[in-house]
């Protein structure tokens, strides 16, 4: 396993991948972590865009103080 792709993959996982990852090669790795990362990604802004629409119910003279208090 690749040291270089190891360390990649465990940032992404927050832990080190299973023994049977040893088998593959430092590309597929590689292109594992990345999945992962652009997955985790697009969650995060999902995620967003739902805190702001729902912020959209919250009356206009609301709004900043709500933001400030939720995302500080």
């Amino acid at each position: 396993m690749s040291t270089e792709a190891l360390e990649k993959l465990t940032a992404e996982l927050g832990a080190g991948p299973p023994e049977s990852f040893a088998g593959l090669p430092p590309e597929q790795l590689a292109l594992l972590a990345d999945a992962l990362r652009q997955e985790r990604e697009s969650r995060a802004s999902g995620l967003n865009q739902a805190a702001e629409e729902a912020l959209k119910l919250v009356p206009a003279l609301a709004r900043g103080p709500v933001r400030r208090i939720l995302f500080r």
